[in-house]
């Protein structure tokens, strides 16, 4: 009980120290407001950005291995000159890959064109993309199917005139029907609807959006278009194992076995580049570890200051209540309770002026946004509330030790 009486006087005192003086009190917690409000709001932003640049690479897989002809590079000199006289996967490596891959958990080859127009009656969608896939595309990237089904193994096979359309494409090809089982037309070629994608919205970076998408097997595309080294390249994804962490298993198979289809020696420069999207979050990733750290110490600056202002409340609140003190001790209360409660009061005043930063920031949230959804995580509300709570307790542990060891019978003569 005690410990619960002195938490309640703790929050009695504090609160009357926010009302005595409260244009002292809200310029004093100003800085930790503000300070809160910088490093929460950029660890938000930071949190949002790669959830969903994330979530807009969705379309190339997770713990998924790339084999193309042109390796992925985020530095400056690249020197493509060394991978231009390389050869482009093809359909034969690629079904040689999967017929003697042990380590992985499936593999598709895909091409791509881009700024393709779809009609359909007297509705037209423009600079979409397509999408020819093999059949088990679908288990190395996601795709979320609202409506309809995914390819059968006899529709990708047979290269029929099948497609699966995003989203967006739907709505503007099919404004007042349902899509599922008409046709629409692409690059003189009529395709059957059989699915379509759930909605994604606009993907971060420029990547491509499965809302302005059509997908369709690979040999449906290679009817369509001129698939090899003079044309569109195409990939080879290989999708890892989940017990695979680290995929390196995958990447020596994956590495062996395409030397021994090219038939290079051991001396031999690869002539292939293996990607993983690791690389790009890991280039992504440095970026946002800059601008968390800028937002630490823009942040760390405001706080600085509020807690110094902190500091300035607790003095004075220790020196108009040094006659209480003294009654208190004279009393019977110890010195670690006086110094709880004054470290209580510090602690309470500086989570009040981190609330309301996390508070701010949690309204910025709520501002509606086109590019990407901003959401305030528990984990930053925690941090913010745990920076304000270790910000509160050094700014009021001086003040709270000098009222703990005041002496009770000059305490009680102070005026």
């Amino acid at each position: 009980m005690i410990y619960l009486r002195l938490i309640a006087e703790s929050f009695r005192f504090a609160w009357q120290a926010l009302r005595s003086n409260l244009l002292r009190t809200i310029l004093s917690l100003l800085g930790v407001t503000i300070g809160i409000f910088a490093i929460i709001s950029v660890f938000t932003l930071v949190d949002s950005l790669e959830r969903n640049v994330r979530d807009s690479m969705s379309f190339i897989g997770d713990k998924v291995i790339y084999v193309q002809k042109w390796p992925w590079s985020f530095g400056p000199n690249y020197p493509w000159w060394k991978y231009f006289q390389r050869p482009e996967p093809n359909l034969r490596e690629f079904k040689l890959l999967e017929r003697n891959l042990s380590n992985d958990a499936g593999a598709a080859i895909f091409a791509d064109k881009g700024n393709n127009t779809f009609k359909q009656g007297s509705n037209s969608y423009s600079n979409a993309g397509l999408f020819g896939v093999t059949y088990e595309y679908n288990k190395v990237a996601e795709i979320p199917i609202q409506e309809g089904r995914y390819f059968v193994p006899q529709e990708v096979d047979a290269a029929r005139n099948v497609v699966i359309i995003g989203h967006e494409m739907a709505e503007a090809l099919f404004p007042f029907t349902e899509p599922l089982g008409q046709e629409v037309k692409v690059a003189g070629q009529k395709l059957m609807v059989i699915g379509v994608m759930e909605k994604q919205g606009e993907s971060m970076f420029g990547l491509p959006n499965f809302d302005q998408m059509g997908i369709i097997p690979y040999g449906t595309f290679a009817k369509m278009f001129d698939v090899g080294p003079d044309g569109i390249g195409s990939t080879i994804a290989v999708k890892g194992r989940e017990e695979d962490q680290g995929l390196l298993e995958l990447e020596y198979e994956i590495r062996g076995l395409m030397r021994n289809i090219r038939g290079l020696r051991p001396r031999d420069e690869d002539s292939f580049a293996l990607n993983r999207p690791e690389m790009a979050t890991q280039a992504i990733g440095g970026f946002f570890e800059v601008v968390g750290l800028a937002g630490w110490v823009i942040g760390g600056f405001a706080i600085l200051v509020g807690g110094f202002g902190i500091a300035n409340i607790m003095f004075v609140s220790v020196k108009e209540r040094t006659n209480i003190i003294g009654i208190q001790k004279s009393l019977g209360a110890k010195n670690y309770f006086i110094l709880f409660q004054f470290l209580f009061e510090s602690v309470f005043l500086s989570l009040i002026g981190g609330g309301i930063g996390i508070l701010l920031v949690f309204l910025l949230t709520l501002i509606p946004q086109d590019m990407m959804k901003v959401s305030l995580s528990v984990s930053n509300i925690i941090l913010g509330l745990g920076v304000s709570a270790v910000i509160g307790m050094l700014s009021g542990i001086i003040p709270a030790v000098l009222a703990s060891n005041l002496d009770p019978v000059i305490a009680i003569r102070s005026k």
